[in-house]
């Protein structure tokens, strides 16, 4: 018998919808990119369950005739490709030739499309590899793609697909940035019967900016124009020394094509260094014009990544742009402690260790530090005990040194107090007991809509860890209480970074999330020098830990030098 064969066509073409199709997201990806190469002005999208049991895709686009319309369902059919040439020179968004036979693989489909020109529009239905019917129908210039039980023969496919509420997610995210690269568009969302947004096309990138995210989003960017030749990067991105908590809001398109680039997400970031607070990252909502000649976009199935012929130019080109506009803007400098700055800030020690706890004492020298004598580091040595770690001093602000008769003790201060609050935490989270501030006035902020479905879905988890959130209409809330436990001016920073999603995280999970970040936010920080008291306090709490090797995030606490690694080194043993 052959080992090999060749894959009847019911096989080879599931397979290959595999490579395009791997969940709700990607047909609306598909579908959504189709029509706005159609040159729509109005894309409608509506959802059920997620995307699982339903998608439609309805558009004014220019919509096709019948024999067009048979043809779309042809393996590799294409309006946007003619020779090989034109594989080095595309313009569109979809090129692959895959979507609609994907597509229609894998579930069951109803097309409705008309030019426009012709008296009848066109019906097409299939479910799978059969056609169920061809007719007329009455329909408007423009198409509507109908999916409805996507992998209903592929069961093996269908079950690693993620909860309605992860889908609905990953399909807002998508559509929140498309309608950022095309603002000229009316972009609307339904979900079962409820509109999670209705973007009416607007004139400017700024204004949709102002529609998706919000005034105070607009009031924190730096618009940025540079050109070079036939190169161009235009868009929005953070003004120092604002920024945002973590790397999600830092979008790239490449000749209005969404992309993740590791050397334009390098260029940003390089760029901003200096000018940007401690743990804060650039926002950008940054648009690319490149020669087509230079872009490889055939690069991924699903188009989600390009590829520059030469990066270095593209590297050079993004950090320009950036760090001109930068110094531009009137009173904006690096950000260079002077002496002066990192004298006081080593002077200064103020943090809370606990709920509403403060435990201030007297300095205790530093390893490295040279105005004491090191007798004096070891004076405190009486009051332990044989049995416990020796407490040595901290190094570089940021490491907690001890000692035993085993070796030496390396402790990341901010790792170590992590784990000791997380445990506290988890103990007030059994008991409901979450001590309460009540805001002096409401912290008013706005939600996007990815993280306003958040907050939907975890408003009861985060109301029972002390956050009382009102809707003041629109996109816009008011933070009426919070944990006593943060400053208010930290507050409204600390609700919103709660609402980032996990993938696939079980409730349980999102419960141990949210507790490891209050742990973080409020934990010392790296940098910040502690008193004897202190030092002592979080190696003392960390052993009574369940766990004093790992912080809640999975990150070590402790490294440990060898009492005989010591000896080898100092040619003892």
């Amino acid at each position: 018998m052959k080992k090999i064969i060749v894959l009847p066509p019911e096989i080879s073409l599931k397979i290959a919808a595999g490579e395009v199709i791997e969940r709700p997201f990607s047909v609306v990806k598909e579908l959504v990119e189709n029509s706005l190469d159609a040159s729509a002005s109005e894309i409608k999208v509506e959802l059920l369950s997620g995307g699982k049991k339903l998608v439609r895709v309805t558009d004014n686009g220019h919509g096709m005739r019948r024999e067009d319309a048979n043809l779309c369902f042809e393996r590799h059919s294409t309006s946007k490709i003619r020779s090989v040439e034109d594989l080095s020179l595309i313009a569109t968004l979809g090129f692959r030739g895959e979507a609609l036979p994907s597509i229609s693989a894998v579930s069951r489909v109803v097309l409705k499309t008309s030019d426009g020109k012709e008296e009848k529009g066109t019906l097409i239905e299939k479910e799978g590899e059969k056609i169920i019917q061809t007719s007329d129908v009455a329909f408007p210039l423009g198409t509507s793609v109908e999916v409805r039980d996507l992998f209903f023969n592929l069961p093996a496919r269908e079950k690693f697909l993620r909860s309605d509420r992860s889908e609905l997610n990953l399909i807002v995210k998508f559509m929140t940035f498309a309608s950022i690269a095309y603002p000229e568009v009316r972009f609307s969302l339904i979900h079962g019967k409820r509109q999670v947004f209705d973007y009416p096309p607007v004139s400017s990138l700024k204004e949709r900016i102002f529609q998706v995210f919000g005034k105070s989003m607009l009031e924190r960017l730096l618009e940025i124009d540079y050109k070079e030749d036939d190169k161009q990067l235009y868009g929005y991105a953070s003004l120092p020394p604002a920024g945002h908590r973590d790397r999600t809001l830092q979008l790239f398109y490449v000749n209005k094509r969404p992309v993740r680039d590791r050397t334009l997400l390098a260029a940003l970031n390089q760029a901003y260094r200096g000018f940007l607070e401690k743990d804060r990252y650039a926002e950008a909502f940054l648009f690319l014009s490149y020669p087509y000649t230079e872009v490889d976009i055939n690069v991924h199935p699903a188009k989600a990544e390009v590829r520059f012929k030469d990066s270095r130019p593209v590297f050079q080109l993004v950090y320009r742009s950036i760090e001109q506009a930068i110094l531009r803007e009137k009173g904006v400098k690096k950000i260079y402690p002077t002496k002066e700055e990192e004298m006081g800030s080593r002077m200064e020690e103020k943090r809370s260790f606990g709920i509403g706890e403060e435990r201030d004492g007297p300095a205790v020298m530093r390893i490295g530090e040279r105005k004491r004598e090191w007798k004096d580091l070891f004076t405190p040595l009486a009051k332990q005990e044989e049995t416990s770690p020796h407490l040595l001093g901290q190094y570089l602000d940021i490491y907690i040194v001890a000692c035993s008769e085993e070796g030496i003790l390396i402790v990341d201060q901010h790792n170590a107090h992590e784990r000791i609050l997380f445990e506290k935490y988890e103990e007030i989270d059994k008991e409901k007991k979450w001590p309460q501030k009540l805001a002096l006035l409401p912290i008013l902020f706005e939600l996007s809509p990815s993280q306003l479905l958040s907050f939907e879905n975890n408003q009861a988890m985060l109301e029972e860890a002390g956050f009382r959130v009102e809707a003041m209409g629109g996109q816009s809330f008011a933070l009426k209480e919070y944990p006593d436990i943060f400053k208010e001016e930290e507050a409204k920073d600390i609700f919103i970074s709660l609402l980032e999603e996990k993938k696939g995280e079980q409730i349980e999970d999102k419960k141990k999330r949210l507790l490891a970040t209050l742990a973080c936010k409020t934990a010392i920080k790296a940098g910040q020098i502690l008193s004897y008291e202190k030092m002592n306090y979080l190696v003392e709490e960390l052993f009574k830990t369940s766990n004093s090797s790992l912080c809640p995030h999975g990150r070590p606490i402790i490294v440990k030098i060898d009492k005989k690694e010591i000896e080898r080194g100092l040619k003892r043993s």
